[in-house]
């Protein structure tokens, strides 16, 4: 079930960015969630976006029952942001992991 999936994805992701020390204790102002800037990269780090926003966004559409995204495309940001950094190469595996599966929902 693609929702099962998704989820494990989700906290696969969660405790990857803990597990890399990325998580932080301080949350964003609320000026900073309402970033329209994809990724909000005007004001805040890629992984308080995924901790943030991401996070919390998907596991609410899950917990709603509501449809997940058809197409995804945030591995290529991580990518992006994380290409110097090699031992941040789960993160980008899990989230192409997840681009991947829900790319496939039809």
């Amino acid at each position: 079930m693609i929702e099962v999936e998704t989820n494990e994805k989700l906290d696969a992701l969660e405790a990857e960015l803990a597990k890399q020390d990325l998580l932080s204790s301080q949350a964003p102002t609320v000026k900073a969630l309402a970033s329209t800037t994809p990724f909000a990269c005007d004001v805040m780090p890629f992984e308080h976006w995924l901790q943030f926003i991401f996070l919390p966004k998907m596991r609410y559409m899950l917990d709603e029952k509501m449809p997940l995204p058809k197409a995804m495309a945030v591995a290529p940001m991580a990518e992006h942001v994380w290409a110097s950094q090699p031992e941040l190469q789960n993160l980008i595996s899990i989230l192409t992991d997840l681009d991947t599966l829900l790319s496939q929902t039809e």
